[in-house]
């Protein structure tokens, strides 16, 4: 068994240490013509795919790299939006690298809280039970 992320909560629900053992997973890079047969939106500040599955390419995937260059966010590596670079058909061909992007710290602060929340929410039903097995039985016939 592989550990993946290692999240560090401190007893009010602050994040004190976070690792990543990102070893990313699914890529697929494929050389299109225009006019792109992907469907691509923003979404959380990176361009997703939304709509057309095709080569090991899947909805959810963030686009990575355009023509073997970082893209950073919604941008590319000149400072250009990407949706409107791929808009262009003097562009084309494009290679475009497709996979699962990286964790924000935004994302990762949100997870560790919602483990958080969900080790609050585990404590106090083991309480809660702990008690009614001290009270007895309740229910129908009791």
């Amino acid at each position: 068994m592989a550990i993946f992320s290692v999240y560090v909560v401190n007893k009010a629900g602050g994040l004190i240490y976070q690792f990543d053992n990102y070893v990313p997973r699914a890529e697929a890079e494929k050389t299109f013509s225009y006019p792109l047969d992907l469907v691509l939106k923003i979404h959380d500040e990176k361009v997703v795919v939304s709509f057309g599955q095709r080569d090991g390419i899947r909805v959810g995937h963030a686009l990575l790299s355009i023509n073997g260059v970082d893209v950073n966010g919604k941008f590319t590596a000149d400072g250009k939006e990407i949706i409107e670079y791929l808009k262009d058909s003097t562009n084309y061909p494009v290679s475009i690298r497709f996979g699962r992007a990286r964790l924000s710290s935004n994302e990762k602060l949100m997870l560790a809280s919602m483990f958080h929340s969900c080790e609050l929410f585990d404590q106090n039903l083991k309480g809660a039970l702990e008690i009614a097995e001290k009270a007895g039985n309740f229910g129908p016939g009791s």
